[in-house]
């Protein structure tokens, strides 16, 4: 099993002839993923690596029964790509674009629900989601760990890459990355609720950042509805007060937000926290050892 996405899912390219959606096309297929389709409406009849491009979602879920779209789209036009996908009704969209608006993120976010949350948003500003050895959609490199049955969540790329290598020993059933932006799709909540219903994963790590009060939702969740052993990290310990770091929403304001705040609220639900993203590792790994 895995969350989401798996050897099953047909994934399509939406920007699939640019510069990043050719590279990362051609990424996903090295790593095993069924890339059925891409669209662009100007070059549409064409192909990209072997994959046939079409020029909608909608004709492209037709020819080849897509029903996952990674969205590699420019800032300027991923709002009216996600709500084509939306009207397409596609299960899951994955959005890898950094520096979308976030009146733009809101609004497609808004219209999604409006439609009865058919279709699952992850980002955008996200690495995506893998499950190792089944399929990747994004960016997310698919040599770091194999499979496994540790569920991760993660507001962070980079952290999420670190803390997949230091437990590939262990293996990963499925890698999400949410993304950082103020407003996001899917959220640790939705991971946590998906990771606790997966009998294939036994353990869940989540990847916090300053900013927002996420994790704390995040934590009150924990303490109602998982049953499964998580362990958490929260980077920004050191972060100067107003400043944004990194992604848009990790900004601290006063007293909220603060990477302090999240670690005192996640511990309380019982999450262990490590004080560095290796910790954290190393809290994981006592805690597969044990089961």
């Amino acid at each position: 099993m895995a969350i989401w996405l798996d050897e099953t899912s047909k994934i399509l390219v939406q920007g699939i002839t640019g510069s990043e959606g050719r590279k990362h096309t051609a990424r996903m297929l090295r790593a095993g993923s069924k890339i059925v389709g891409g669209t662009n409406p100007k070059k549409a009849g064409t192909d990209v690596e072997g994959v046939p491009v079409f020029a909608t979602v909608a004709e492209t879920i037709e020819k080849t029964g897509a029903d996952v779209s990674v969205v590699y789209v420019p800032p300027a036009g991923t709002k009216a790509a996600v709500i084509e996908a939306i009207d397409a009704g596609i299960p899951l969209v994955v959005v890898i674009t950094e520096g979308v608006p976030v009146h733009d993120t809101t609004d497609f976010w808004a219209y999604a629900k409006s439609r009865g949350n058919s279709t699952r948003i992850i980002g955008p500003n996200c690495p995506g989601i893998i499950s190792p050895g089944r399929s990747n959609a994004g960016i997310i490199p698919a040599d770091i760990t194999p499979q496994g049955r540790i569920g991760l969540v993660s507001k962070s790329g980079t952290l999420t890459y670190q803390m997949m290598y230091e437990l590939r020993d262990f293996g990963f059933s499925t890698c999400v990355g949410i993304g950082g932006d103020p407003v996001i799709g899917t959220t640790h909540i939705d991971a946590l609720a998906a990771f606790e219903t997966d009998p294939d994963t036994d353990a869940i790590v989540m990847i916090g950042e300053i900013g927002g009060d996420a994790e704390e939702r995040a934590a009150a969740y924990i303490d109602e509805h998982v049953t499964k052993p998580v362990v958490g990290y929260v980077a920004g310990f050191t972060a100067p007060e107003g400043k944004t770091m990194g992604h848009a929403g990790a900004i601290v304001s006063g007293s909220s937000g603060t990477a302090l705040a999240k670690k005192e609220a996640l511990e309380k639900a019982g999450v262990r926290v490590g004080k560095t993203p290796s910790e954290t590792a190393r809290l994981m790994a006592d805690v597969v050892r044990s089961l």
